[in-house]
């Protein structure tokens, strides 16, 4: 699980709520209509953007921004060469049966092992990593478009409630609850866009750039191994996907 992502939410709206209460009674900014119209009306409003199963696989992709693991590309690099290490001095089919920890690079290894061409395997490889993208950037673009859409929504039923209060001026005492209601909707848009929608969108892309990263330096891995290349001239290869501080020092 990632932890900054679940402390940041929970800390997000635990300091909205704290705010609230601190002002007197919660209540007072619970109103049903109005979580109808901001939470109903976006989920709606993006569903007519995208395909059913689009929409529900993205809330899928969205668990990935609490539950991904982040491969360390530190390690990724050390098991690689190890494996570039075993197929210099035995071949490739001595390959067949190691323990690898990351799923890509298996079935990288288990394409080298089967003895396809080099060509093939980086662009079998390079098309899952394409496909993989185009998954992600559904789940990103939606809840990029919930946080567009929340505070349009939250404007709307500002806009109701405004209409419903001018219309029944004639008691003095009941306008003000009645404003107060109508802003609730603006307050509950303005907090689903930028308290949880954007910021989801947000770390979603950030996982899906390190994904990408890793992949690519597996891809890297995987093309060495192929063409036989020293273990320790593909380490200082690799090493180059590593911040400079975390580099090996004889790369």
């Amino acid at each position: 699980m990632d932890i900054a992502t679940l402390v940041g939410l929970l800390g997000g709206f635990g300091i909205i709520i704290g705010a609230i209460a601190s002002g007197g009674d919660v209540m007072m900014f619970v109103d049903v209509a109005s979580v109808l119209i901001v939470v109903g009306g976006t989920f709606m409003v993006t569903l007519m953007q995208v395909s059913l199963g689009d929409f529900l696989g993205s809330f899928a992709i969205g668990l990935k921004a609490f539950f991904y693991k982040v491969d360390d590309p530190k390690k990724l690099i050390e098991e690689g060469v190890a494996l570039a290490d075993i197929a210099r001095k035995n071949g490739l089919l001595a390959l067949e049966g190691q323990e690898i920890s990351n799923d890509f690079m298996k079935r990288g290894i288990g394409l080298c092992v089967d003895g396809h061409d080099p060509a093939l395997v980086q662009r079998m490889l390079g098309k899952e990593i394409d496909l993989m993208l185009e998954r992600h950037d559904v789940g990103i673009n939606m809840f990029k478009n919930m946080a567009t859409m929340a505070p349009a929504m939250g404007m709307i039923g500002t806009l109701v409630g405004l209409v419903q209060m001018l219309a029944n001026m004639s008691d003095p005492a009941a306008i003000g609850p009645a404003m107060a209601v109508a802003l609730l909707t603006t307050l509950y848009g303005a907090i689903i866009a930028n308290a949880f929608a954007q910021p989801i969108a947000d770390k979603l892309a950030r996982s899906t750039t390190i994904e990408r990263t890793n992949k690519s330096l597996i891809m890297e891995t995987i093309a060495g191994i192929q063409e036989g290349m020293n273990p320790k001239v593909l380490e200082q290869l690799l090493s180059t996907y590593l911040p400079q501080k975390k580099r090996p020092e004889e790369a």
